[in-house]
């Protein structure tokens, strides 16, 4: 499992609308927008320990502006976007392997459980749309990038 974590000012992630336009499925304000993908070997221990590395994480400043304050300190928010190009591999040629990332069929559970596992922690949690071609905006606050693995 493989999560990229940006802190945000702000957040949003659109998809296609029936109309020609765009829908918003999930947006933020101050808080992480995740960008997650699954391998073949990922479960539930995966989950339950990326859940709480995330949360975990002191990324935001306090008084001293020094980052020693969690999310929910912070009182921030998640926006969980799922990104299977995480896992793509351009060693060789022109054109990145995608023969790490799981596929639908696996990835689409892993993915709701994760997101089920933040929720049940306590924060807001937003999400873009499983498979759909999204458009991502944010403002990365700082920035401030990490990747995480397990």
């Amino acid at each position: 499992m493989r999560v990229l974590v940006q802190r945000v000012a702000r957040a949003e992630v659109r998809v296609p609308a029936a109309d020609g336009g765009t829908r918003v499925t999930g947006a933020i304000e101050r808080g992480f927008l995740l960008l997650v993908g699954f391998t073949h070997a990922d479960g539930d221990e995966q989950l339950a320990w990326m859940a709480d590395k995330v949360l975990g994480l002191r990324l935001f400043p306090d008084a001293e502006d020094k980052m020693n304050m969690s999310l929910a300190e912070a009182g921030g928010a998640l926006l969980v976007v799922s990104q299977f190009t995480l896992y793509g591999d351009a060693r060789k040629g022109k054109r990145p392997s995608f023969i790490d990332a799981a596929r639908p069929e696996t990835a689409i559970p892993l993915y709701e459980r994760f997101v089920a596992a933040l929720r049940a922690r306590g924060p807001r949690v937003e999400t873009g749309e499983f498979g759909a071609m999204m458009q991502v905006e944010l403002v990365n606050d700082g920035p401030v990038t990490l990747w995480l693995e397990r």
